[in-house]
Parts: structure tokens; sequence; C-alpha cells
């Protein structure tokens, strides 16, 4: 089920704490984005990447339920924030992309949402501030290789420090 490698940041870099893993069906996505929950406490920010029906919200799905979260996840396309309290830990689910710009995020309260539970945005692309966020920043990449219906390439970069996502060769 699982590739590792390792992706050379902009500057040429080797990223020691980048695992690319494949997920061929939406519960294998789902399943991933659990494992990625057993990493996750509070102030963690998950960035997502991808494109429209990628899969984003489905990963993030899994990280809920990860994080011991009961109730239907859904996209906060239009909400732009949904908030998910039922777990041990909160969790804030993030839809950046009808947001201007990044003082609009400031104003419904972004950072108070960041010292409180685990955060996930979807859109992570559309502000570049996002990048620049504190320490323990997890950085998700789906996308879909071309040719491959419902085979979902998923590239998660651990934040420095922490310990290795190992790849696991059965199925999630």
């Amino acid at each position: 089920m699982a590739i590792i490698s390792s992706s050379p940041r902009s500057g040429g870099t080797p990223q020691s704490n980048t695992v690319t893993l494949t997920a061929r069906s939406v519960s294998e996505t789902v399943n991933i984005g659990a494992r990625l929950a057993s990493y996750l406490k509070r102030g963690d920010v998950v960035l997502l990447y991808g494109d429209l029906g990628a899969g984003k919200t489905h990963f993030t799905k899994g990280i809920a339920a990860g994080l011991g979260i009961d109730g239907y996840v859904v996209s906060p396309t239009f909400t732009i924030v949904n908030e998910y309290r039922s777990g041990p830990l909160p969790l804030f689910h993030m839809d950046v992309y009808r947001l201007a710009e990044f003082d609009e995020l400031i104003e419904i309260g972004f950072f108070d949402y960041l010292a409180e539970g685990v955060t996930v945005i979807e859109w992570a692309d559309r502000f570049e501030e996002l990048a620049r966020l504190p320490e323990r920043t997890f950085s998700v990449k789906i996308e879909e290789p071309e040719g491959a219906e419902d085979v979902r390439s998923i590239e998660i970069t651990l934040p420095e420090g922490a310990a290795p996502l190992r790849a696991k060769e059965e199925k999630c």
C-alpha cells in the first residue's frame, strides 16, 4: 500500500520527515488520516494541499476518527470553519478557498483556534503565511496520479523533530 520517499525541498535539501503513501480507495485515504492523528497534539496544524476532489475532506474525516471525534465530518466550504469538540482534543476544520486575504482568517479567530486544539486547513496554498506557522505544522499533499482513478498519492511532511511516520506495506 505504501511507498516511502524523501522529497527535495525547494532548496534541494532532502526532507527526512517526508513519507509518500498510496491510497487505492476512499477508506484507505481515511485510514491514512487516522494514522496521522496519532501524532497530533494541542496546537498542531495540518496544512492540506490538493485539487478539488483530491480527498482533503476524506483525509480530515480520518484525522477526526483518529482523534476520537464523534459525528459526521463535512467540508467547511461555505462556513469557513467547522468545530468538532466531541473528542478529548478539539478539531477545527478550515477551508480557506473562499477567503481573499489572510487577514480574513485572523479576523475569525485563527490564532485562538491554534491554541485550543488541532487545526486542519484545506486549500493551504491560498496563503503563503500558512507555510510560516509554528513548529508543529504538518504538510499533506494529496494528488490523483494521471489515469489512476480512485488512487491517491499522499505526501506527508512531519515537522522537525517528529518521530518518523512509517509506511506500512499492508493495507491501512
